[in-house]
């Protein structure tokens, strides 16, 4: 139990900071060290609700645009947009490009002693690392799969079959993206647990680490109108 709250809190911290990297107030390098920036010095704690609440609603307003009926033309999200683009990119990927890319992710994530196995006898298993939450550490197993439809409950029930008395944790990795079966599957009682990353969450984590995407950051400005300086102006000067 205890050690599944440590997971509970290092996913929390990584979605706060997450969060935080989006409204401009904490910046990470390349190699996952972050640091609070200029701006997120002078903000207060309500200044980040705000800021948070605010950069939600756009994003979420942007995922839920719908198709221009007058020009017939897909008004499409910015961020489905470069998803596509980046899914398109992946795809083209030779399949030890994909996972020599997956073994760069889960270093940039803090794993660390990954490798790729071999082709011959690896059983389904493209790879291995190690992760660390604060005292403990414990392997993870990987495997790639370059899809551009669905993966199944099966491919799922193959991998987990392959880490029998390899290990007790496992990661999918996916382009494509899991069906409900698939997803059940992961998490069946009394079966290893194998944690799934589809084509959006892995767009998503490339674009966290910055991994081949360039996130560029526009500044906005709220122009608003001083009535109040306008008011001398209204009254009439006598002039003798």
């Amino acid at each position: 139990m205890e050690n599944l709250w440590t997971i509970y809190i290092e996913y929390r911290l990584a979605w706060a900071r997450s969060s935080l990297k989006g409204i401009g107030a904490v910046n990470n390098s390349g190699r996952g060290v972050w640091s609070v920036t200029k701006q997120g010095e002078i903000l207060t704690p309500d200044e980040v609700k705000r800021l948070t609440k605010a950069r939600q609603k756009i994003y979420s307003q942007h995922r839920h645009q719908t198709i221009n009926s007058d020009t017939n033309e897909t008004d499409e999200p910015i961020d489905e947009a470069w998803k596509d683009h980046l899914l398109r990119v992946l795809l083209d990927l030779s399949p030890d490009g994909f996972e020599r890319l997956a073994q760069r992710l889960l270093r940039e994530a803090g794993f660390v002693n990954v490798n790729i196995l071999g082709r011959t006898g690896d059983g389904g298993i493209d790879g291995v690392g190690v992760y660390r939450v604060s005292l403990v550490s414990f392997p993870v197993f990987f495997q790639c799969k370059r899809y551009k439809g669905s993966v199944g409950a099966s491919i799922v029930r193959d991998f987990r079959g392959a880490m029998a008395g390899r290990g007790e944790k496992g990661l999918l990795i996916t382009t494509g993206r899991f069906t409900t079966e698939a997803t059940a599957e992961s998490s069946r009682d009394g079966a290893l647990p194998v944690e799934l990353i589809d084509g959006d969450r892995l767009c998503e984590l490339l674009r966290e680490y910055e991994l081949g995407v360039k996130v560029q950051q526009r500044i906005e400005y709220d122009i608003v109108v001083d009535e109040e300086f306008f008011h001398s102006f209204r009254v009439t000067l006598h002039r003798d």
